[in-house]
C-alpha cells in the first residue's frame, strides 16, 4: 500500500540561499510524523510547497501513489490538504466563529443571510473540545496569543483534511491545553487523518508521533521510528553535535533588589500581586495561560494601565509614563510575539537593533549611520547572529536568529532589567542553549531577568526562584531547590497532581 504523501527530490532556492536539496519524505495514512531540524532546516519551506504557498524548483509530490502538482492553498485545499502555520492567519477584527468559517460561511434559509446560529454551535462545540472555555463571539483581536493558536487549530481541523500539517502548534500552549491538542492528534489519527507534525519539543513528540523524519541545511538526514530512537541520538541527527546540557544554568551572585512590584491590582485580571527581582537572578512567573502573567510584564512595561499598587525600580518609584518611561529607566521587554510586536520585519537588522537606542546613536537630530552600523556588527558577532549582514531584513532570518535581534535591542538601551515572555518560543534545541547561556552572560553582568514561561523544565532549568500565578493571583514561591514540575503544577491549577 503506497503511502498517503511523497514529496521526492524536493528543491528550493531563494536568493543567495538554497533552502532544500534533494529532500524527500513520505507519510502513511493516519500516522503521526513529526518533521523536525534547527530553525532554518527546510521545515517550513518544504511544507509550504505541500500548502502550494511556494512552487518546488525540482522534484514531484505524490498524493496516493499519484502525481499531483498543487499551484496555490486553494487547490491544496481541494486535496483536503491543511497547515497551521506559525504566523497566524487569523483576521483580527472578526470573532472566533467568523474566522474559523471564513471563505465556507454556511448560508442560511434566506438568500444573501448567513446561518449564524450554525457556525457559532459549531464553532463553539470545536472549541470547547480543545478544552477553551471562551465565548466564540470573542472578536480575535481581544484573544491572547494562546488562544488564537486554539482558533487556528479549529479552522483547520473544521475543514475535515486528510492531512493536516501542525507547525509548532504548543509553542504557547501550557501543560492542560497540551492535554487537550495531544487528545484532538489522537482522535484525528483515528479518523485516519494523517498528521505532519513540526515541534522542537521532545517530550511532545515522543509522546505522540509514530515516526519522525529531521532535515539538517536543507537536506533529509533521515526517517526514525520513535519508538527505535533517544532523544540524544535525535539532537544529534539534528545539529549534528551532542548537547550535554540543555540548561547550562549558571547562579550568579545576586546583588540589591532592581525591581518591587507591591500590591499590583487591575479590574479582573490581576489582584494584589506583590514580588521583588534582584541583580543578577533569574526570577520566573510561572502558571496557566491566562493566570496574569503577561498582563503584570505589561504593567511594569508602560504598555498597560494598572489600577492600584506600586512598581518600584531601582529603589525609586517608577512612574507611568508609558513604555518611553521604562526604557529610559533601563527595562527591556521581549515579547512573546516577536514577530507581531518584538520586531519590524521588513526592516533590517541593524534598523531593529538600534531602534530603542536612537537618541544615544543621534546628533543634532540625524543617526549616525556609522556608529548605528559599527554597535550592530557588534551585537551580531557577540549574540553569533547569523545573518549576511546588518542589512539584512529580519523577516529572512530563523526564529532564533531573529530573537537574538531582539535581545540585541534591549541590551544597545543597557536595560538592567529584562522581561522575557516566552523566550523560545518556536526556537530549535540549538538555539535555545545559546539563549540560555545568554541570561548567563547578563546575570553575571548583574542585569535581572523577570522571565515567563509555559515550558517547565525552562522554568525548573534556568530560574533561581519560581513564582506561580493563578487567576490574576500570586499563589506561591519556590527556591530553585523546592521547584518541581508536580509542586509548580499543583500551585497553578489549585489541586493536587497525582503520580498515574
Amino acid at each position: 500500500m503506497p503511502p498517503i504523501l511523497r514529496m521526492q527530490g524536493i528543491a528550493k532556492s531563494f536568493p543567495g540561499v538554497k533552502a532544500l536539496d534533494d529532500v524527500s519524505f513520505e507519510v502513511q495514512a493516519g500516522e503521526v510524523h513529526a518533521l523536525m531540524g534547527e530553525n532554518g532546516a527546510g521545515k517550513s519551506t518544504l511544507m509550504k510547497i505541500l500548502a502550494g504557498a511556494y512552487q518546488a524548483d525540482g522534484g514531484q509530490i505524490y498524493l496516493d501513489g499519484e502525481v499531483v502538482t498543487i499551484h496555490s492553498p486553494q487547490e491544496a485545499t481541494k486535496l483536503r490538504i491543511e497547515i497551521i502555520y506559525q504566523e497566524f492567519n487569523l483576521v483580527p477584527q472578526l470573532t472566533i466563529a467568523e474566522n474559523i468559517f471564513l471563505g465556507r460561511e454556511r448560508r442560511g434559509a434566506v438568500p444573501g443571510w448567513l446561518d449564524r446560529k450554525t457556525m457559532q454551535d459549531e464553532a463553539q462545540r470545536l472549541m470547547d473540545g480543545l478544552g477553551a472555555n471562551i465565548d466564540i463571539r470573542t472578536r480575535v483581536s481581544k484573544l491572547s496569543v494562546a488562544m488564537q493558536q486554539m482558533v487556528e487549530i479549529a479552522k483547520a481541523t473544521s475543514r475535515k483534511s486528510r492531512i493536516l500539517v501542525m507547525d509548532e502548534p504548543s509553542a504557547t500552549l501550557t501543560e492542560h491545553e497540551l492535554e487537550n491538542l495531544y487528545r484532538l492528534i489522537r482522535q484525528l489519527k483515528e479518523e485516519g487523518v494523517s498528521v505532519i507534525y513540526i515541534s522542537h519539543r521532545m517530550d511532545e513528540v515522543f509522546s505522540i508521533c509514530d515516526r519522525i523524519t529531521v532535515l539538517r541545511d536543507g537536506k533529509t538526514v533521515g526517517t526514525k521510528l520513535t519508538s527505535e530512537v533517544t532523544p540524544d541520538e535525535l539532537i544529534k541527527m539534528m545539529v549534528g553535535r551532542t548537547l550535554e546540557d540543555n540548561f547550562p544554568k549558571v547562579v550568579a551572585e545576586v546583588g540589591d533588589t532592581v525591581l518591587e512590584v507591591e500590591h499590583l491590582s487591575r479590574k479582573s485580571d490581576i489582584h494584589d500581586v506583590s514580588f521583588k527581582v534582584k541583580a543578577g537572578e533569574v526570577v520566573a512567573l510561572a502558571g496557566l495561560v491566562g493566570s496574569g502573567r503577561t498582563e503584570i510584564a505589561r504593567c511594569i512595561f508602560g504598555a498597560d494601565p494598572y489600577d492600584s499598587g506600586k512598581i518600584s525600580f531601582g529603589g525609586k518609584p517608577l512612574l507611568a509614563h508609558g513604555p518611553g518611561g521604562a526604557i529610559k529607566a533601563g527595562i527591556g521587554l521581549v515579547t512573546e510575539d516577536r514577530k507581531g510586536q518584538g520586531l519590524i520585519l521588513d526592516l533590517t537588522v541593524r534598523e531593529n537593533t538600534t531602534l530603542a537606542a536612537l537618541p544615544s546613536l543621534s546628533k543634532l537630530g540625524f543617526v549616525e549611520k556609522g556608529r548605528e552600523r559599527t554597535v550592530t556588527q557588534e551585537y551580531i558577532k557577540s549574540l553569533d547572529i547569523r545573518t549576511p549582514s546588518g542589512e539584512q531584513r529580519v523577516k529572512n532570518l530563523s526564529g532564533g536568529n531573529q530573537q537574538k535581534v531582539v535581545l540585541s535591542k534591549w541590551l544597545l538601551t543597557q536595560s538592567k532589567l529584562l522581561i522575557l515572555d516566552e523566550p523560545t518560543r518556536g526556537i530549535d534545541v540549538g538555539a535555545k542553549v545559546e539563549i540560555y547561556q545568554l541570561m548567563n552572560r547578563l546575570t553575571a553582568q548583574g542585569i535581572g531577568i523577570l522571565m515567563i514561561s509555559s515550558e517547565l523544565p525552562e522554568v525548573l532549568g534556568m530560574a533561581d526562584r519560581v513564582l506561580v500565578m493563578r487567576e490574576g493571583r500570586m499563589v506561591g514561591e519556590l527556591s530553585r531547590g523546592e521547584a518541581t514540575q508536580e509542586r509548580i503544577g499543583e500551585m497553578a491549577v489549585g489541586v493536587p497532581i497525582r503520580e498515574a
